[in-house]
Parts: structure tokens; sequence; C-alpha cells
């Protein structure tokens, strides 16, 4: 009995599959890559410009205006993240939403906003070091790496 159980548990199982996969809507990929590629080449131009902003403006280099860029963009994705503008642009435009600093930071505040009553040390510094952690991990040692290959590969100058 126990067995007839199963079998017909797994048939049901597998219908279910079936008709969710019948009835489940198309997704648009090719609108979602247009919305993500729309969104992030935005979120670059925006950069771009600030970066042209302070090379003309402040006198910058190339090499030095590349900080106050990253910077600018990253006050913005807060702002934005703190009036819930960042997340109704992320849900339009999904991974163009992503671009590493801007999508980086409003993940940062999001977490911050979202656990503020827990307190400033447990809830906001702790649930955001919570996902910034395997980040900040993951970079120093892959740059611990790049250096040390830089050091046996370009010899010790």
């Amino acid at each position: 009995m126990a067995n007839n159980k199963k079998k017909n548990l797994t048939m049901t199982q597998q219908e279910y599959q079936e008709l969710a996969k019948r009835i489940e809507p198309k997704r648009p990929v090719l609108k979602n890559c247009w919305r993500a590629f729309l969104v992030g080449g935005t979120i670059c131009l925006i950069g771009e410009c600030f970066m042209q902003m302070f090379i003309s403006w402040f006198g910058f280099t190339e090499k030095t205006a590349g900080n106050p860029t990253v910077a600018v963009l990253i006050i913005i994705s807060v702002i934005l993240t703190s009036f819930g503008i960042y997340d109704k642009i992320a849900q339009w435009a999904g991974a163009g939403s992503a671009v590493p600093v801007t999508g980086f930071a409003n993940s940062l505040c999001s977490a911050a906003i979202e656990h503020r009553a827990e307190g400033l040390v447990l809830g906001v510094g702790g649930n955001m070091f919570k996902l910034a952690g395997s980040v900040i991990v993951f970079g120093t040692v892959a740059a611990f790496i790049v250096g040390l290959l830089h050091l046996i590969i370009m010899g010790g100058g």
C-alpha cells in the first residue's frame, strides 16, 4: 500500500510539473537583456561623465579621477536606495542595475535600512558585513594572489 502511494505521489508531482510548464508565462529574454543593457550602460555613462568632469574641472588625471568617480556613484546609489528609487530601477532593469559599484552599494544600504531597528552594531553593522564579508575576503585573497604572482613573474622590483 505504501508503494502505491509513493507511485501516485510521484506521478502527481510529474503531472504538476508538466502543468506548471504549460501555464508558466514565457520570459521575455530579449526585452530583459535590452533593459539590463540600457540601465547598466546608463550607469556607466553617468560614471564616465563624472570622471570627465573631475578631469576637466578639477584637474585630476585619468588615473586619479577614478576614486572620486566611484565615491560619487556610491553616494548616488545609497541616496536612491534610501528613497526606494534604486529598487524600482532594479525591478525594471534586472541585472543591469547590478553594475558592481552601485549594485554593491545598494545591497549594503538595503541591509542597513532593513536591520536598523536591531541597533547600530548588531543590526546595521552586523547585517551589512554579513553581505560584505565574502566580498572583502575574496578581494583580499585575490589581491594577495595577484601580488604574489606579480612578485614571482616580475621579480622583486
